[in-house]
């Protein structure tokens, strides 16, 4: 091995392939698609799962199950040392989270959590906490809102699985 031979073939940023700029240039007349047949044409490219016209494994298979992803609900966690950035007083909603960049705004509910630690009294708006985040939001001296889901209170559930109950 000659060590001013080492790197020789190595660089940093590999040229990029120019083709169908001629013949001279190696990549030029059919531009690395060889002659003919499925390939060479625009627009080629085969489905996911294709095998060659035989029937697709998934359509072999049997469906089994159910798939929440549908119905699924996106949740969105922020920990409670993040709400540490914020000022002391600060009213704590969905939207000032995403304002202040520590959530996307690609969420259905926001839930709290507990890891870090919260010295300021804050008011914090969310649909769900975890109990160590509820604890260390009060200890602080802030207080704890739980924004209800439309549609989907945890009264209404329980009340009828109640009335279910008594009509039995």
């Amino acid at each position: 091995m000659i060590l001013d031979d080492v790197h020789r073939g190595i660089t940093k940023n590999k040229t990029r392939k120019r083709i169908g700029r001629g013949t001279g240039s190696g990549h030029g007349k059919t531009s690395g698609r060889g002659h003919k047949g499925f390939y060479s044409r625009s627009g080629s490219s085969r489905k996911k799962g294709f095998q060659g016209g035989q029937t697709q494994l998934f359509m072999r298979v049997a469906k089994r199950g159910f798939s929440n992803a549908r119905f699924s609900k996106k949740v969105a966690a922020v920990n409670v040392g993040a709400l540490e950035a914020l000022e002391n007083g600060t009213e704590v909603t969905p939207d000032v989270l995403v304002k202040h960049g520590m959530t996307n705004g690609k969420f259905d509910i926001v839930k709290i959590l507990g890891d870090g630690e919260l010295t300021k009294k804050l008011t914090v708006s969310a649909h769900r906490f975890s109990k160590t985040a509820e604890e260390k939001i009060t200890k602080a001296g802030g207080t704890v809102q739980v924004i209800e889901l439309p549609g989907s209170t945890a009264d209404d559930t329980t009340d009828a699985k109640e009335s279910s109950d008594a009509a039995e």
